[in-house]
């Protein structure tokens, strides 16, 4: 019996730890050959001895169980080393068959606090890492449909985060880029279509290096159960949606952990005003408007606060 992604090959990025790291072992755990990208350069260990870089040691284990796996060590927010990075895995596997963006950081902080780079680091690493890798992944798929004369198979799998559909204070730089991520993925969704690729973004709540101060108040179960925020909660979703089973889902946003799969409604218009003229004026506007907001519940906005809440159904 064929594995479901037997014969296809993938990148995922920030993979040396993790989310990335989880995705990538369940990829190949589900057949693919794939290419693990983290920007770590190798360290020493405890003793001073030379270790590998982090996105070396999970391809070495993916290979050690039995997997196709290489590392790539570069930043993918950097346009160059993007293109390098899917370069690799066709030079490699002889194509790109699903692209998995993971890579970001975090720089929390108020906004009326937040420094121009704790703003730009963040926006570079989660919004343009994901254009970067995207750019070359869907030029490949262009390509190879235009010289098969129809559609190929591609799968584009983003990480946006419940900091964009909730909100999140102390968050601005992260959630703006999240929410950006959803605006890259519905477009690509809609532009990639005809090539045969899907792409989707996924709301992961997960315990990792990068979220250990955010979910330092969630402790973990000591009674052998699977912690609810771990990464292998959600590293199935990707599996799935980088498979052929998924071809129906494109252009959809998901929040998935711990035993939790949610599909999030696109926004629907709540109301609608017409003005008596052309245009409205002011005074219109204040009748109009004014009374609807007094009637909406306090501290109702766009936000989705309610996702917040979603927890297995023991």
């Amino acid at each position: 019996m064929s594995l479901p992604l037997e014969g296809l090959s993938a990148v995922v990025t920030g993979a040396g730890r993790g989310l990335g790291r989880a995705e990538a072992i369940e990829l190949a755990g589900l057949g693919a050959s794939v290419v693990v990208n983290d920007f770590g350069r190798p360290g020493r260990d405890g003793s001073g001895e030379p270790s590998a870089a982090p996105a070396e040691e999970v391809a070495e284990e993916i290979r050690a169980a039995g997997g196709q796996a290489v590392a790539h060590l570069g930043d993918v927010a950097d346009f160059g080393q993007a293109r390098e990075l899917v370069e690799l895995a066709v030079s490699r596997y002889g194509k790109l068959d699903i692209l998995v963006n993971n890579a970001g950081i975090l720089r929390d902080r108020m906004v009326f606090s937040m420094s121009e780079d704790e703003w730009d680091s963040v926006i570079r690493v989660h919004l343009k890492g994901h254009f970067n890798t995207t750019r070359f992944a869907s030029a490949h798929w262009r390509e190879r449909s235009k010289a098969a004369g129809g559609p190929v198979y591609g799968r584009i799998i983003n990480t946006s985060s419940e900091a964009f559909l909730a909100g999140s204070a102390g968050q601005p730089n992260y959630a703006a880029a999240k929410g950006g991520i959803v605006g890259l993925t519905t477009s690509t969704a809609l532009a990639l279509g005809r090539y045969g690729v899907t792409a989707n973004a996924i709301c992961p709540r997960a315990r990792t290096r990068m979220t250990e101060d955010v979910f330092e108040g969630f402790a973990v179960p000591e009674d052998g159960r699977l912690d609810p925020l771990a990464p292998e909660h959600v590293s199935p979703l990707v599996g799935y949606l980088a498979s052929p089973a998924s071809a129906g889902a494109t252009g959809q946003l998901f929040v998935v952990h711990g035993g939790i799969v949610a599909v999030v409604e696109r926004p629907r218009v709540a109301a609608k005003f017409d003005a008596v003229t052309e245009a409205f004026s002011y005074e219109e506007l204040d009748e109009l408007l004014s009374p609807y907001y007094e009637g909406r519940p306090s501290g109702e906005t766009f936000a989705a606060k309610e996702v917040l809440g979603l927890k297995h159904a023991q």
